[in-house]
């Protein structure tokens, strides 16, 4: 396996050790909501994380992933604006 597809490969794995952050983060986003307090600033941050490696691996992959860039790419900045309006 060349250096850059071992490199491809563990960034597609770091992207789905996110997105499961991204989901348990919901739990305290949830608690939080429902008690009538501001919400956490945890869950956008990990969304913002999760989108830009999965755009990131969309992107570097020898043939490019255009749906997982584009499905992705707006999770960016949403998770971005969201984090920084929860602060």
């Amino acid at each position: 396996m060349t250096t850059e597809r071992r490199a491809v490969h563990l960034l597609g794995w770091i992207a789905t050790l996110t997105a499961v952050a991204m989901y348990v983060s919901y739990v305290s986003q949830i608690r939080l909501n429902l008690a009538g307090h501001k919400g956490s600033a945890i869950q956008p941050l990990c969304t913002m994380l999760n989108c830009s490696l999965w755009v990131t691996y969309g992107l570097v992959k020898q043939r490019r992933d255009w749906p997982v860039t584009l499905a992705n790419a707006p999770g960016v900045v949403l998770g971005l604006i969201t984090f920084v309006t929860a602060l």
